[in-house]
């Protein structure tokens, strides 16, 4: 029993250290959604340059390359798909992707592609069909990155915390332990469908605002939810029989011990039959 009790306690302490790290590059990736946003606003407001950029500048400068190759197995050693492109004159650009779509996917040697160079970065690539992708420096898209990062991280940490703590404190309540892992558990989900959504989102180059319009109301069904099956657990209702205090269910008593069978009594005597012994006899009475 002390042994379970030590891999809860160990358990607990695991999910108050996942809440306080996922709290805090949440609350990191929330402040960085407006600088973010600032830098795409500046991106694609930004002039084209009237000449070739001899430095880093703020206007949009368009570049032709050659590919001399397209790393596109990158991703199964956990690394950024890369591609080598090469200008008319000067030293090639190795560039990485956040993704391998649109462009990078369908890139093969010698295909031409034109380069977008922004503060001295190639930040995007298209290619002749007019398909555009992002670089890993591309500023468009950060901010509903960062976004959707923030909506994930923050329920996940606030509740992996709140349910960590509530566990702890009420460990020997099993009502309480039942419903701090119901916090939990569906502060994962509201995570799980801020990361789900931010994926949507970026798969069909849908605006920013969606992500929390389609988030806000997942988050308040899957909040409901939570608030009732809280409530049942602390009621005992979650438990599989009907609990006998409020520490929920007990050691049902042992059964009693079978009854001892009792002696059997010996019978009582009756009359005697047979032979009379005659009178003057010696036996005779």
């Amino acid at each position: 029993m002390a042994e379970t009790s030590g891999h809860k306690a160990v358990r607990l302490w695991m999910w108050l250290l996942i809440g306080v790290v996922a709290l805090v590059v949440g609350v990191a990736m929330s402040f960085q959604v407006g600088g973010a946003l600032e830098r795409e606003r500046a991106f694609r407001a930004a002039p084209a340059c009237a000449s070739v950029p001899v430095k880093a500048s703020g206007c949009l400068w368009e570049q032709e390359f050659t590919v001399r190759s397209a790393e596109k197995n990158r991703r199964g050693k956990h690394r950024s798909p890369e591609a080598v492109l090469v200008p008319p004159v000067g030293e090639p650009w190795y560039v990485t992707f956040r993704n391998s779509g649109p462009v990078f996917s369908e890139m093969e040697r010698d295909d031409k592609v034109v380069g977008v160079i922004w503060h001295g970065q190639l930040v995007e690539v298209r290619d002749t069909g007019g398909r555009v992708q992002q670089t890993s420096v591309g500023p468009v898209g950060w901010s509903a990155d960062r976004l959707g990062g923030a909506l994930a991280c923050i329920p996940i940490g606030l509740t992996a915390v709140a349910g960590g703590v509530w566990a702890l404190v009420a460990r020997r309540n099993r009502r309480h332990a039942a419903a701090a892992t119901v916090v939990r558990w569906h502060g994962l989900a509201i995570g799980g469908a801020a990361l789900l959504t931010l994926w949507a989102q970026s798969g069909n180059d849908w605006p920013m605002w969606a992500i929390p319009a389609i988030w806000g109301p997942i988050a308040l069904i899957l909040l409901a939810c939570m608030t009732g099956f809280v409530i049942a657990a602390l009621r005992g209702e979650l438990e599989d029989d009907d609990p006998a205090g409020p520490q929920g269910r007990t050691t049902p008593p042992p059964p009693p011990p079978p009854p001892v069978p009792r002696p059997a009594q010996p019978s009582a005597p009756g009359p005697r039959t047979g032979h009379v012994a005659p009178p003057g006899s010696p036996s005779a009475p």
